[in-house]
């Protein structure tokens, strides 16, 4: 591990790809982090109700529905070429003056159309910058990782590092003023700009050119084979599973942990500050486990590892429910930074190991992201709506008896990693030492 990454420091496609996964989620992260409690805090915020928070991320993820499937598969038809995640950096360096002089103007305008048009409005611009883009970015290290020689889960530690920073100082800001948190956002879009335009290693400008070659045979997918996922069984088969486990990601950890906890304190001024603490140290255990994971991987497997994510996920909103004292959640709440590695990395290992690597973008975009944005736009609105009704506990027993549903339903349809290998082979560090046994003695 040490040896490997020693030499992924020499590798200038990794620090590039490091970098710019780093900025992403420092744009990202700064904003996301608190926008729950700026949607629905009445002092600091908007003073959305649940209900009304729930709309806006349903129609959130509609748009990051269509527009992820639009990126996966114009990624895949460029290659490792950049000009959309140049088109994508150029939105996220936009995102502070938006917020500002377009979208929250328009949410604090009354009912009627104009608060309309402006959640519409919105929806678009931050999923095309943000929500829909966090796959695009994914998506394209992951393939560089493959294409240039480097570990994927080291690189995209970084974005979970630079998430980290950023959150430690976003409980801070919100309380001075929400919108810094947008304008900070811009300047680090701005400087995920510049590493994505002008930062182009030699190897891959080598490899541009090869790709550029007319008569070069072609590596990218065809539209119809991009098309022909939506055709396979098997990949419907863990868009079910991913529905009703990843979807809740997003439902609990942003509709609803982040006003819960603060509630949990004296004021809400303590509660914002402490969340932002505690979420900036989550995501830094999160990025450490994201060199750890893959070392589990190659002990449990990638079908194993998943099914290990679901666990995880189903006791840390399970004890959410069970635990009301702010040590016992914090604690509870870092449960987080081993469930996100376990979910993202094995994912991408479960589409390059059983469909076709070329599709890997496409793949990823449907079977991952996409299946969790359609759950998002069917549970965001009732979730908030039962969550107005009942409060947390039993809400929060509602998610991680569905979560809990989902895993026995996994544990019976998700294929082993032998099964069905239609891309690279995955082998475990025990089957390694198996087939180096069988040669010896051979």
């Amino acid at each position: 591990m040490a040896s490997a990454t020693k030499s992924a420091w020499k590798n200038p496609s990794y620090l590039q790809s490091s970098f710019g996964i780093f900025m992403f989620f420092c744009s990202w992260g700064i904003w996301w982090s608190f926008f729950s409690r700026w949607l629905t805090d009445p002092t600091h915020g908007l003073g959305m109700t649940s209900a009304e928070q729930g709309q806006i991320y349903s129609i959130n993820s509609l748009a990051t529905l269509v527009i992820m499937f639009a990126y996966g598969a114009i990624q895949d038809q460029l290659g490792i070429k950049r000009k959309l995640v140049i088109f994508v950096s150029a939105i996220a360096a936009l995102v502070g003056p938006f917020v500002q002089f377009v979208y929250a103007p328009m949410l604090t305008a009354g009912g009627g159309t104009t608060r309309f048009i402006g959640v519409l409005i919105g929806s678009i611009v931050l999923s095309s910058g943000f929500m829909a883009g966090c796959s695009l970015f994914e998506a394209l290290t992951e393939r560089y990782s493959r294409k240039f020689g480097f570990e994927y889960g080291q690189s995209r530690a970084w974005g979970s590092f630079g998430y980290a920073i950023v959150a430690l100082c976003a409980g801070f800001l919100f309380n001075i003023n929400p919108l810094l948190n947008f304008w900070v956002g811009s300047i680090c879009g701005l400087g995920m700009l510049c590493v994505y335009a002008f930062w182009v290693p030699a190897k891959q400008k080598e490899e541009l050119k090869k790709e550029a070659d007319p008569n070069a045979a072609p590596t990218n997918p065809s539209f119809k084979e991009m098309i022909s996922v939506l055709k396979m069984p098997t990949l419907w088969v863990l868009i079910v599973f991913m529905l009703f486990t990843n979807t809740f990601y997003t439902v609990f950890d942003q509709q609803m942990f982040p006003n819960y906890y603060a509630s949990l304190f004296p004021t809400t001024e303590i509660g914002n500050a402490t969340y932002g603490t505690l979420n900036s140290f989550q995501v830094f255990l999160e990025s450490a486990m994201m060199g750890v994971v893959p070392i589990i991987m190659k002990k449990i497997g990638v079908r194993n590892s998943l099914l290990l994510g679901a666990t995880v996920m189903f006791l840390r909103i399970g004890l959410c429910g069970v635990f009301h004292d702010p040590v016992s959640v914090s604690i509870v709440k870092l449960f987080h930074s081993i469930e996100v590695p376990l979910f993202c990395l094995p994912a991408f290992r479960y589409f390059t190991l059983h469909f076709d690597t070329k599709l890997s973008a496409t793949l990823y975009m449907v079977g991952f992201q996409i299946a969790s944005q359609i759950g998002q736009v069917i549970f965001s609105t009732p979730m908030g709506a039962l969550h107005d009704a009942m409060g947390d506990r039993p809400t929060f027993f509602t998610i991680s008896g569905i979560v809990l549903a989902a895993l026995i339903y996994g544990f019976f349809v998700i294929k082993k990693d032998d099964q069905e290998v239609g891309g690279d082979p995955f082998y475990t560090d025990k089957q390694l030492k198996a087939q180096a046994a069988a040669k010896a003695n051979a």
